[in-house]
């Protein structure tokens, strides 16, 4: 049970932040301000439209994968590039999942 009180300042702007982060993170204001107190990482929750691109950049990863194996013995250059493409989809894939 919580039962002890912690007052802070801050300002109006700092206030509407913390209220933001804390309903980005699906938790109460309070758990939000213990969490980062006590340096617990605090990962925002996924929004659907960022599931959505998430996934839409999981199929063009694979679909320019598949265009780059069709084009290898033809075209060893448009190949290349297909797969550089792809690559660099992949690293934003891995910055998003951080």
């Amino acid at each position: 049970m919580k039962r002890e009180y912690i007052q802070i300042r801050c300002s109006i702007y700092e206030k509407k932040l913390l209220k933001k982060r804390a309903a980005r993170a699906g938790i109460s204001l309070s758990e939000y301000l213990r969490a980062t107190a006590f340096k617990i990482n605090m990962v925002e929750r996924i929004t659907p439209e960022q599931l959505e691109s998430y996934q839409l950049l999981v199929q063009y990863k694979n679909n320019f994968s598949r265009i780059g194996n069709m084009f290898k013995k033809s075209n060893p250059n448009l190949s290349k590039e297909v797969k550089e493409l792809a690559e660099e989809i992949r690293t934003h894939l891995k910055n998003f999942k951080k």
